[in-house]
This record gives C-alpha cells, sequence and structure tokens, in this order.
C-alpha cells in the first residue's frame, strides 16, 4: 500500500486534533508536596492531593499551594535594653495545614497574599517586642531565651490561622562596633576569673584530698593500735586465768605439789637425815 496516496478528510484530522487537545486539557498533576486548588471560573471549588487528576477542559483551573516547611526571614532595626540600637536578623520556618489549604486560598488568595498580609507583620511584631526586653550582652550570649520568647509571642499572634510553626531562629545580630569591642572584653576578662575559680576550686579539691589522705592514715594507725592493746589485754587476762586456775588447782591438790618437787628435784639424794629433834642421826656422805 502506498502511504503518499491515502487521503485523509480534512475534518476527520480537525476531530482528531479537538480530541487531543480536549484530553490534554482535561489531564492535570498536582506536585509533590503541594495540594492543588480546583477553581471553576475563578471561583475555589476544591483541593486535590499530589497525582494525576482530570478537569473540566477550559472551564476549571488548577492553582498549587506548597504544604512542605517554608522559611520566611526578615531583617529589622531595634534597640536593646540599655537604648543600644541593633539590626538583628530572624527566620521562622512553618507548614500549611494540609486540610486548610482550601480556606487559606479563599480568604487569601495563596501563599504570597498570606506572607505580606498576614504571616511577616506578626512576626515583625512578634520580634520587636521581644528584643527590647534584653540588654545586648544577654542577646549575644543567650540567644535561646530570645528564641523561645519570640516563639511564644509568634504562636499567639498566629492562633486561629490554619498553619504550624515549626521553629524560630535569630540569624544575626549586629551591634556598634565599639560595643561589641566592649562585650568581647568583658567575656574575656570573665573566662579567665573562671580559668582561675576552677584552678582554686581544683586546689581545694587536691589539699582536701591530702587531708582526707591523711587523716585515714591516722585512722589506720590508730585502729592498728587499738587492736594491738585489745590483743595485749585479751592475752593477759588469758595468762591471768590461767595463774589462778593452776594455784586454785595447786591448793586443792597436795599430789600436785609432789609432782611439782619431783619435777624441781636434781636427782642428789639428801646429805642427811633429820630425827624428829633435828638432830642429825645419820651422816650418809661418803669419806
Amino acid at each position: 500500500m502506498n502511504i503518499d496516496k491515502i487521503n485523509i478528510p480534512t475534518k476527520t484530522i480537525i476531530t482528531i486534533a479537538v480530541a487531543v487537545t480536549l484530553f490534554f486539557s482535561s489531564v492535570y498533576t498536582v506536585n509533590e508536596g503541594h495540594i492543588g486548588i480546583v477553581k471553576r471560573f475563578s471561583e475555589a471549588k476544591e483541593q486535590v492531593n499530589p497525582g494525576l487528576h482530570f478537569k473540566v477542559p477550559f472551564i476549571d483551573s488548577v492553582e498549587e499551594i506548597e504544604v512542605r516547611t517554608r522559611k520566611n526571614e526578615e531583617r529589622m532595626a531595634s534597640s536593646t535594653k540599655e537604648q543600644m540600637p541593633v539590626t538583628i536578623v530572624v527566620s521562622v520556618n512553618w507548614t500549611v495545614d494540609k486540610t486548610a489549604a482550601l480556606e487559606l486560598y479563599r480568604q487569601y488568595g495563596g501563599l504570597t497574599q498570606f506572607e505580606n498580609r498576614i504571616l511577616d507583620p506578626r512576626f515583625r511584631s512578634a520580634t520587636k517586642d521581644v528584643i527590647p526586653r534584653y540588654d545586648a550582652e544577654k542577646l549575644i550570649q543567650d540567644r535561646a531565651s530570645a528564641i523561645r520568647a519570640i516563639e511564644m509571642n509568634f504562636i499567639e499572634e498566629m492562633k486561629g490561622f490554619p498553619v504550624t510553626v515549626d521553629n524560630i531562629q535569630i540569624e544575626n545580630i549586629q551591634l556598634p562596633a565599639k560595643y561589641l569591642t566592649s562585650i568581647e572584653t568583658k567575656q574575656t576578662e570573665k573566662n579567665l576569673a573562671d580559668a582561675e575559680k576552677h584552678k582554686l576550686a581544683r586546689q581545694n579539691l587536691e589539699a582536701q584530698r591530702d587531708v582526707n589522705t591523711a587523716k585515714a592514715r591516722a585512722d589506720g594507725i590508730r585502729l592498728v593500735a587499738i587492736a594491738e592493746a585489745e590483743s595485749i589485754r585479751i592475752k593477759g587476762l588469758a595468762e591471768a586465768e590461767a595463774i589462778t586456775a593452776k594455784a586454785k588447782a595447786l591448793g586443792n591438790n597436795p599430789l600436785i605439789i609432789k609432782l611439782t618437787e619431783a619435777q624441781n628435784w636434781d636427782g642428789k639424794l639428801p646429805a642427811t637425815i633429820l630425827g624428829s629433834s633435828n638432830m642429825p642421826i645419820l651422816d650418809m656422805r661418803t669419806k
């Protein structure tokens, strides 16, 4: 078959073209992290989740609202508690409530209008209300406290709006150069003083440890002496009891006296035998 000789009616070509146009005009996708707002004759009708969807061609239109975390940053001039001029850069991370995207669009016409009319002014107000409560030194050294205060203010300001405040950060604080130098000098001096206090505390700890060691050693010597004295006392008591028992036994048993005499005999017979009148009657010594 010769393709060059195939004649397709013009009407058919137009019909196909119109069908293709209508098909692609009725198909749309919503990107991940967004909610689609379907508008009919510019009126917001419904919201749809990410994915492939169909709409009425040439009648419906779709606008996306981001529901991922967004970051807004504000740079503003203010003053500290001691009326020191300060320029501060703060940021807030926040998200749109997915279920309320349609309502947000109906009331504010989109995220840009919501930020310009609601979120940014309230964020600036919450920040400017907090900064004058702090002196410059505390603001620099304790940002976390100021951040918590700003966050509490801002959350209160955003009550009733379909958004969630995730976190707030103080990105930068700019003070006059001379004042920054004085703060740095003061901080250096404080660090040196803290180091000296730490050194003194360590020396005191070491001295106390030596005292404790000496006391423990002395207590050990004292306990040893007490133990030795007690040992001597007990030994003495035992010996005294033994002597007492021996004396009692000697007094009660004449045979023990004889035994003792026998034990003490040197093996020599007596040289003389005395009579009852103590006069010698027999001399047993050899001549």
